[in-house]
């Protein structure tokens, strides 16, 4: 596959860069953000001459440099190819010993995509990738008004370390948050973790071993799949249908891979939208107790489903004896508020506290006397309902704009903000064209635990609303049918 042609962007400072160093410049720019991948074929010289207005010459001496420097691969008869890269290993005029093993894909790909996420000129509007609700449809003032409360108390008692799981009137509310989900959880059975991705992390440490087979969904969120392959997993992907997870194939996987663990989001799966049926969730147990695996359940998008939404969270039938159950405020308060909790039978929250010391000592409990605040003020509740009635109204808006544009959906949840959508082309591809546009977009590559070819993409359809961006999508489909016939 051939990367999209671009104008080159003007750097900060080009009064003294030849053409030649220009296009060096924007070519190792775009590999070090993953836009163009390894693998990828670059513009043929006539084409790239032709769409930035340069000579052969300069094109043909700015692809030799970006082989000189690691960053390409000539292929006789064929072209100039994006060359993998070795982690960590900075590139300078020579190329990288062939002897050190190259990194894994889905690692680079994951950070890629974070890389872009938290770029600071990153534009909510402009990024239908992108995991989080856009700031203007978040209350900064229950923060402000929290901070504001803790800051009129004694600074005394914000100058300890801390205790290793928690802050212990947070997870006395916590308590009852959970037992309106009928989960029911002591205090002690609950542990703070700055976030769902530090709860993976921490679980992966005590739980998996190298060789051990971890499944989880396929497609499913990325940030985790890291995390498990450098424990020296074996990572299996679960197949899913409109109706959820496959769970004919998870009976077969079970019995081939033998799995330390399964991880899952019960409800409102990420990227498909989908939520366990009460059937489902009975069929996971027993599983999980014939073959003896534990069940991660991350329940990150729960506060996203309405009260009466026909989803059933596995914690509710195995009270925690088999389950570990995570949860996070982070996508309905603040990404960078970075709260989030374990709750687990009492053995394995020991298990954890001692290994978040280990590795962190304790999660800033300043940040969680600020959730505490929230909580219990009132507030949270009515503003996770406007959240809510805010994803009803431009839900079925995305539908229509992506179906017009030729995408075909997974299914239409009445929930949540992800819709997962067959392109119908390289979605990869498609991804980094969106980027040269100034849009950021997740493929479906990423989203598979082998980082398998994908025409899928997930779309939040909170950051769906520029017309550009329906614009884009149905140039890009109609220049590649074109292309094809």
């Amino acid at each position: 596959m051939s990367v999209p042609l671009a104008q080159i962007p003007t750097p900060h400072d080009t009064t003294s860069m030849t053409l030649v160093e220009q296009l060096v410049q924007w070519a190792r720019r775009r590999i070090e953000e993953r836009v163009f991948r390894p693998g990828m074929r670059m513009p043929s010289i006539r084409k790239l001459a032709l769409d930035k207005g340069v000579s052969r010459f300069t094109v043909v001496e700015a692809y030799e440099r970006l082989v000189a420097q690691g960053y390409l691969e000539s292929r006789r008869g064929s072209g100039f190819y994006v060359r993998e890269r070795l982690s960590g290993v900075t590139l300078v005029e020579t190329r990288a010993p062939t002897s050190i093993a190259p990194p894994e894909p889905a690692a680079l790909d994951v950070v890629w995509l974070l890389r872009n996420m938290l770029h600071t000129g990153a534009r909510s509007e402009r990024s239908p990738g992108l995991g989080y609700l856009p700031a203007r449809w978040l209350d900064g003032d229950l923060i402000t008004n929290a901070l504001r409360t803790l800051g009129r108390q004694s600074g005394a008692q914000m100058l300890g370390i801390g205790t290793p799981q928690g802050f212990l009137p947070l997870r006395q509310q916590l308590q009852t948050r959970l037992e309106e989900l009928e989960i029911g959880a002591s205090p002690d059975q609950i542990v703070m973790v700055s976030g769902v991705t530090q709860a993976i992390d921490l679980i992966s440490r005590i739980y998996v071993k190298p060789g051990d087979a971890v499944i989880c969904g396929d497609p499913a969120w990325f940030q985790m799949f890291g995390r498990f392959v450098s424990q020296g997993a074996r990572l299996v992907g679960m197949p899913y249908t409109p109706d959820g997870p496959d769970l004919d194939a998870l009976e077969t996987l079970v019995e081939t891979w033998r799995p330390k663990m399964l991880v899952i989001n019960s409800v409102l799966q990420n990227p498909t939208g989908t939520s366990l049926t009460a059937a489902q969730a009975f069929r996971i147990l027993r599983l999980a107790e014939a073959y003896d695996f534990i069940v991660v359940e991350d329940d990150i998008y729960g506060d996203l489903c309405p009260p009466s939404y026909p989803g059933t969270r596995l914690a509710s039938l195995d009270q925690l004896k088999r389950v570990i159950y995570l949860g996070s405020f982070s996508k309905t308060l603040a990404p960078n508020l970075r709260v989030g909790f374990i709750a687990c039978a009492p053995d394995v929250a020991r298990a954890v506290s001692d290994q978040k010391m280990l590795v962190g000592m304790t999660s800033p409990e300043l940040n969680e006397r600020v959730l505490y605040k929230i909580l219990t003020e009132g507030h949270y509740r009515r503003h996770v309902e406007r959240l809510r009635v805010r994803l009803d109204g431009v839900r079925e808006k995305s539908v229509r704009m992506l179906e017009k544009t030729g995408l075909r959906l997974f299914l239409t949840p009445a929930a949540g903000m992800f819709l997962w959508a067959d392109t119908g082309v390289d979605a990869s591809a498609l991804a980094a064209a969106g980027h040269e546009a100034g849009f950021l977009l997740t493929p479906g590559s990423l989203f598979s635990p082998q980082q398998s070819p994908s025409t899928w993409m997930r779309f939040n359809i909170a950051n769906c609303g520029d017309p550009e961006l329906a614009t884009f999508l149905s140039r890009y489909l109609d220049g590649v049918a074109r292309r094809a016939s």
